[in-house]
């Protein structure tokens, strides 16, 4: 495996620390049409424009990570792109730890390229880490894989999804018996085997998942943290979390988007918003990672 370049500390690392001194939360910026009009704004560059830069000028010196869509961006081609370019980099001079999230998934040359432009230092669009998705088979990741490892960066890969579609994929069973995710959160943990105090490959696993998990083989101790979407207007709460993710709790790092974002355009209650979910999220992580079992 690709060692981490000596000027970049591994993403786990840099994560954690961003965890315990931000707060455990990372804030979506997620610029859909609805939203810029409720923030009154016009659905094109312009109107995208103002709310990433609003967004990153009020929270990047203030929460752990920052996950801008790049779908929102990428529909209003070059100069939608350069946005993104712009608050990819203004985020991580803040101080935020820039989470791309761009589902990307191929193979052989294709990923490779793919890897270039989110996770190497020479990209505009470089980041801290990516989402990437697994269904072509875990080992069409390895280029992400090595490049993140050689970078200092990090990958969250597609485990137990929220969306009720993605159960039809994630949930089908092997051959071997276990289940198409149990065998991704099994490569997971091999790829993150002895990383101190974290991992850099992370999953994505689902806030709303409720109780599902437990008798499912699934096995949510990759040594690496979990992404959890799902939190606020999809339905889950903090409080949820330690029955979703047991003994994995503190290495949960809970996305919220809409929650936090329909506080603006006033910058002021954006970083009042996040303050108040990353104190509670704060509270409920440091609770179950005290209980019997929290190091299993």
């Amino acid at each position: 495996m690709i060692q981490p370049a000596p000027h970049q500390e591994p993403f786990g690392a840099r994560l954690r620390r961003a965890m315990d001194t931000r707060g455990p939360l990372c804030v979506g910026i997620d610029p859909h049409p609805g939203l810029l009009a409720d923030w009154g704004l016009g659905d094109d560059v312009e109107g995208l424009e103002r709310f990433t830069f609003t967004v990153v000028e009020a929270l990047a010196g203030q929460v752990a990570v920052l996950k801008p869509q790049s779908a929102f961006y990428e529909r209003f081609g070059s100069r939608g792109v350069a946005v993104l370019e712009r608050a990819v980099t203004e985020s991580r001079a803040a101080g935020a730890l820039v989470l791309t999230d761009a589902k990307r998934g191929d193979i052989g040359s294709t990923m490779s390229a793919y890897a270039d432009a989110y996770l190497d230092p020479a990209s505009p669009l470089f980041s801290d880490a990516l989402t990437v998705s697994p269904y072509l088979g875990f080992g069409s990741l390895r280029p992400a894989v090595d490049r993140a490892h050689a970078g200092g960066c990090g990958l969250f890969v597609l485990a137990l999804t929220s969306n009720p579609e993605g159960a039809e994929v994630q949930h089908a069973v092997r051959e071997d018996g276990r289940s198409v995710a149990a065998t991704v959160l099994a490569r997971i943990a091999e790829e993150n085997a002895d990383a101190e105090p974290l991992g850099s490959v992370g999953a994505v696993v689902g806030a709303t998942l409720g109780g599902t998990l437990h008798g499912a083989g699934v096995d949510l101790a990759v040594n690496g943290p979990l992404l959890a979407p799902g939190i606020g207007a999809q339905g889950a709460t903090a409080a949820d979390l330690p029955r979703v993710f047991g003994a994995a709790t503190r290495n949960v790092l809970p996305s919220i988007s809409r929650g936090v974002l329909r506080h603006g355009p006033s910058g002021k209650l954006l970083r009042e918003a996040a303050r108040t979910e990353a104190e509670a999220l704060a509270e409920v992580l440091a609770r179950a990672g005290s209980a019997p079992g929290a190091d299993v």
